[in-house]
């Protein structure tokens, strides 16, 4: 019999927003065989669940948003998604009093923390894989990102920045729960100095500081004391990655390719991917 997997219990976590930059409490709580991954704003009364599809994207801006049928939006869901992928969870309920989850570290590995205190419990359930059939590629200027035909998950991405302190990086990896918890989940989000202020006057990045984001001025790490590995800028475009096809609902037996990725490009791969039923397959998977 096919098994799905949830939180043996309801964990919290408090924090500030990334870009609101406001307090706010996150609730993970075990739901229902075959319910999904929603998210629901408790701070806005009556709001209804949105699903985490790939379909209720409206902003990818500067961080993946989610709106639901009511309107109702929740931002920067990439972050706790990816871990959510890494914990190789099907079904949960987020429940938030803000806008956005919790920035925590900048990383994913805070919110496998908080997974870990809750613990998984598996339930009987429908479980899928969808196995990418052909290539689907979306391409935008000097920016592609692609879904290549694999027997197994697998991520790969490339950076090419004119700052000396990021410069061109590229990593891959295969992706398993303890792969992306020691080489993926720890890269911190990172932004640039010049951008902050005018970020700030338009109501974004109000919640980054040097402990959660890795600043860079000019050819210059401004914290390099939080950096955890040589090439963490591109290690985290796979983070993301990881968070927004996380968004296609259930696993992708595909190697994901990213070259100058984006939240943009990553929720048009999926549409795509999506627009024809030639793309790919939905297969069962076993217990």
């Amino acid at each position: 019999m096919a098994i799905r997997r949830t939180l043996a219990r309801e964990v919290s976590a408090t924090g500030v927003t990334l870009h609101a930059g406001v307090p706010v409490q996150m609730r993970l709580l075990p739901d229902a065989a075959g319910a999904g991954i929603r998210f629901r704003r408790i701070d806005v009364l009556g709001s209804q669940p949105v699903e985490a599809l790939w379909s209720n994207v409206t902003e990818t801006r500067l961080g993946t948003v989610l709106t639901g049928p009511d309107g109702v939006s929740v931002g920067v869901v990439e972050h706790l998604l990816a871990a959510l992928a890494g914990a190789d969870l099907d079904d949960c309920l987020i429940e938030l009093d803000g806008p956005e989850p919790p920035i925590l570290d900048g990383d994913a590995l805070s919110f496998l923390d908080v997974i870990d205190r809750a613990g998984v419990q598996e339930a009987p359930g429908d479980r899928q894989a969808i196995r990418v059939l052909r290539l689907v590629e979306v391409e935008a200027g000097q920016s592609r990102v692609a879904l290549r035909t694999a027997s197994e998950p697998h991520f790969q991405a490339e950076i090419d920045f004119t700052s000396a302190a990021i410069g061109r990086q590229e990593f891959a990896v295969a992706f398993t729960p303890d792969n992306f918890r020691r080489e993926i989940a720890p890269a911190r989000t990172f932004g640039f100095f010049h951008e902050a202020e005018q970020l700030r006057k338009a109501g974004y990045s109000r919640g980054a500081d040097l402990s959660n984001t890795l600043v860079i001025d000019g050819d210059r790490l401004m914290n390099p004391e939080i950096l955890r590995f040589p090439d963490e800028f591109v290690r985290h475009k796979i983070l993301d990655a990881v968070g927004d096809m996380k968004l296609a609902g259930a696993a992708l037996l595909a190697r994901y390719e990213g070259r100058r990725s984006s939240h943009t490009l990553n929720n048009a791969l999926l549409r795509a991917l999506f627009a024809d039923p030639a793309n790919y397959e939905i297969l069962p998977c076993g217990a």
